[in-house]
């Protein structure tokens, strides 16, 4: 398990470097080559299989950094700030039986579950966070995934300078894991606006920027080829790796 890590840790490392687009590593095609071919053992050997730990309220951050793109500002997003998140719906479309648009009252009535969990950054630095909410693998209970869906697309609110909308995504063994959860709360409070509120993503064994924040549908889809530069996440599209394990 030891030389697991270390080898997921080492790809995700020299993968990851740095946060700023188009750093000199991932623009090396030989690189991305050693990568790109390592990525899959990465998900082979550890995969969905393991679980992350968990901590005690002693172990929680006294501060949850927050980091990424800033807080959205759009006209959509300063509404449902204003009223408290009463007229957001999470939109779960795309390769569904049943479309569904959830309300976070309609969210707050499922099944829901705590977590306090190590959130890893991809620039090095680590917080542990108490996160309350509802498990990915139930929301996509209700809506039942068809047969040919393989993955789950999250489409957010922030964007980038260029006013490029961050995107995540994940197959459905990843979204199924019983740790990948849509948080509502963050420390016993409803997240706030700069930690990705109303809905948050959270996978605790998985790198910081696969936990999307503000997100605002989920698409299930056959493939993410067709979004953007169809590497299926604003960072995969810019050389970083798309599972990123821990």
């Amino acid at each position: 398990m030891k030389r697991r890590l270390f080898v997921s840790s080492s790809l995700s490392a020299i993968a990851l470097t740095g946060c700023g687009v188009g750093n000199a590593l991932t623009q090396n095609q030989t690189v991305r080559t050693i990568l790109n071919s390592a990525e899959t053992i990465d998900y082979h050997l550890i995969g969905t299989r393991g679980m992350a730990k968990e901590y005690t309220e002693a172990d929680i951050s006294p501060t949850f950094r927050t980091n990424g793109f800033a807080t959205p500002s759009s006209s959509l997003y300063i509404g449902y700030v204003e009223d408290g998140f009463a007229s957001y719906r999470l939109v779960v479309d795309g390769l569904v039986e049943h479309k569904r648009a959830f309300s976070i009252a309609q969210l707050r009535a499922m099944p829901l579950v705590t977590q306090i969990t190590r959130h890893d950054c991809v620039e090095g630095w680590s917080v542990i966070g108490k996160f309350r909410g509802v498990r990915l693998g139930h929301v996509l209970s209700i809506v039942k995934p068809r047969p040919e869906a393989r993955y789950v697309i999250f489409h957010c609110m922030d964007v980038d300078d260029t006013g490029t909308p961050y995107y995540e995504s994940l197959d459905l063994t990843q979204a199924a894991h019983p740790q990948t959860i849509l948080a509502l709360d963050l420390n016993d409070k409803p997240i706030d606006p700069d930690h990705g509120a109303p809905v948050r993503l959270k996978i605790p064994t998985q790198l910081g920027y696969k936990s999307a924040k503000w997100v605002n549908r989920i698409e299930v889809a056959s493939t993410f080829s067709h979004l953007y530069s169809g590497k299926g996440g604003y960072w995969e599209d810019n050389g970083y790796n798309w599972y990123a394990g821990i």
